[in-house]
């Protein structure tokens, strides 16, 4: 399976910050035995977090595009509306299941507006900023991924 990694942070983007979250995704999803295609900052920018998205999915470049930042409640705070800009479906239970999870860490999970969704054959999961709960969401997420993903691409 392919996986892309974005990280929506301005500041990693200018290189001013380092990718904590994103080496997070990355570690993980290499020991699952996941495709590592595509990692890269992105600013914090609705039209340029969504194009990337969306061109990742229409040129079948990647089976599940995860996301780390952008998902709080900052003003310049966009990915989860730069998701639902290109999405076809949402997948509500998805993120509903990751703040539930982290509720009992920390009570600030209920700040994330992170989303996820499904556009042509592509799973996009938006997930939070931080690293501890990139790890901790991610972790709790693992078991069921390969199976989302075959779902979603009808193969089961």
């Amino acid at each position: 399976m392919r996986v892309a990694i974005i990280t929506a942070n301005t500041e990693i983007y200018r290189e001013t910050e380092a990718d904590e979250s994103g080496a997070v995704i990355r570690e993980m999803m290499k020991e699952a035995g996941w495709d590592i295609v595509f990692q890269k900052a992105l600013p914090l920018d609705r039209k340029v977090l969504g194009t990337v998205m969306q061109r990742m999915a229409d040129g079948h470049l990647t089976d599940l595009i995860l996301t780390t930042g952008g998902a709080g409640c900052n003003p310049q705070d966009c990915t989860p509306e730069a998701t639902k800009d290109i999405i076809d479906r949402e997948v509500p239970g998805i993120p509903e299941a990751m703040r539930a999870h982290t509720m009992n860490l920390t009570m600030r999970s209920m700040l994330n507006r992170g989303t996820a969704g499904i556009r042509g054959d592509v799973l996009i999961i938006n997930l939070p900023g931080k690293a501890k709960a990139v790890k901790a969401d991610l972790r709790y997420l693992l078991p069921e991924l390969n199976h989302a993903v075959e779902v979603v691409k009808g193969e089961v």
